[in-house]
């Protein structure tokens, strides 16, 4: 019996979690006994239990991400962070006792353990998992993560080539397995989230919480161009945490401050109307039932998140930038832009909102699409191959005997 620890660093609220959970739900585990710890409690519990895998809230996790090219962004947060290090010492070292004691491999699901990674190496025998699903900002902080990453960790699992290729310019080389994210098919009962109008409007989602790179602020300059052009027709539905941070608000101006939101910001340029903001949502599949399109115009040019890939496994044609096409096709099923232009992007929602069979096509397009490269018996089973290969490898600990 292969048994596996997860660790997972948010807890169901987000695109990594849910991730992992599609993963061990579709994976074969009469040979493999696969236990997860995360720092949140959440929804995602109740899901493990109902497929008889134990989760455990473990908010002590520490955790660093580097997410600024700004140095000083970046030590700024560690120094907010380290003190959650420097108390978890004790629980750390109880920690990689039990890993010696119960299992035969660690996934660590999220590059911000890396660093919790870096303590239990010397005190664990067992190999280490990582799946590496973001592409930090270059600076000397990120060179250093993925270096200490590439050095502790015994095999990495890519959601894509473009997360490889991005750790192994910032480390010096990197291999690893590519594996996408998995999706499973839509329930067919689903209601849509109550708080999205039922109405002829085009709908268009956001599943993502306010972030710069994330671009969501570029919605309401997108909105902006519908208004000047009288239509009104179209509603963006926001769905995530939506408070301006101060580098925000110095970026977005007209007086906005830390203390607004971003429905603050919207109010403030008149455009109210075209906004739901439904705040952080349990079951973002809600929303998307609720709503015509997705849109995630990033401004770090990453057009395959997973809540692009839910977009279209339900049917939802996608608006993104960035030149990677596996998913998102311009024509095909949704619309990529190389570079961000909010006029190019209201004129493509007018012409879904007008032309409401071509948004379908797209939809059913990308859903066939999805349905091939994001099956979920076969990443599953691709992921528990790269379990089973390093602890069959020569000196390995090996699997734990039943």
């Amino acid at each position: 019996m292969l048994r596996v620890l997860c660790l997972d660093h948010e807890g169901g609220h987000g695109g990594s979690s849910r991730s992992l959970y599609q993963s061990i739900d579709h994976m074969d585990r009469r040979d493999a006994e696969v236990e997860v710890w995360c720092r949140r409690q959440g929804v995602i519990q109740e899901r493990y239990a109902r497929i008889g895998v134990t989760c455990r809230p473990e908010p002590w996790l520490p955790r660093f991400t580097v997410f600024s090219e700004a140095l000083r962004d970046n030590l700024s947060h560690m120094r907010d962070v380290w003190p959650d290090f420097w108390r978890a010492r004790p629980r750390i070292r109880r920690l990689a006792a039990t890993i010696e004691r119960r299992f035969d491999l660690v996934h660590f699901n999220h590059p911000a353990f890396f660093l919790l990674a870096r303590w239990l190496r010397p005190r664990c025998r067992v190999p280490f998992v990582m799946h590496v699903r973001t592409r930090p900002p270059d600076s000397a902080l990120a060179r250093w993560q993925a270096r200490t990453i590439t050095r502790v960790m015994d095999h990495l699992v890519f959601i894509t080539e473009n997360e490889r290729d991005h750790l192994a310019g910032l480390a010096g080389g990197a291999d690893g397995t590519v594996i996408h994210n998995i999706q499973a098919p839509p329930p067919r009962d689903l209601d849509p989230h109550p708080d999205i109008p039922r109405d002829g409007r085009l709908k268009v989602a956001s599943l993502s919480n306010l972030s710069w790179h994330r671009g969501v602020d570029r919605l309401v300059d997108v909105a902006a161009e519908l208004a000047a052009a009288g239509r009104r027709d179209v509603l963006f539905v926001m769905a995530g945490a939506m408070r301006l941070t101060a580098d925000l608000a110095r970026r977005l101006g007209r007086g906005a401050t830390p203390d607004d939101t971003l429905a603050d910001h919207v109010e403030a340029r008149g455009l109210s109307d075209m906004f739901v903001f439904l705040g952080h949502v349990d079951d973002p599949e809600r929303v998307l039932i609720g709503c015509d399109v997705l849109a995630k115009l990033t401004r770090e040019a990453n057009p395959w998140g997973r809540d692009i890939i839910e977009a279209l496994a339900f049917g939802r044609p996608v608006l993104s930038c960035g030149d990677w096409t596996l998913f998102v096709e311009t024509g095909a099923t949704g619309f990529l832009y190389d570079a961000y232009d909010a006029a190019t992007v209201a004129r493509d929602l007018v012409g879904l909102a007008d032309d409401r069979d071509s948004c379908r096509r797209m939809g059913e397009a990308g859903r066939e699409r999805v349905a091939e490269l994001c099956d979920g018996p076969a990443r599953a089973a691709d992921l528990k191959r790269v379990w089973e290969g390093l602890c069959a490898r020569p000196g390995s600990a090996g699997p734990a005997e039943s």
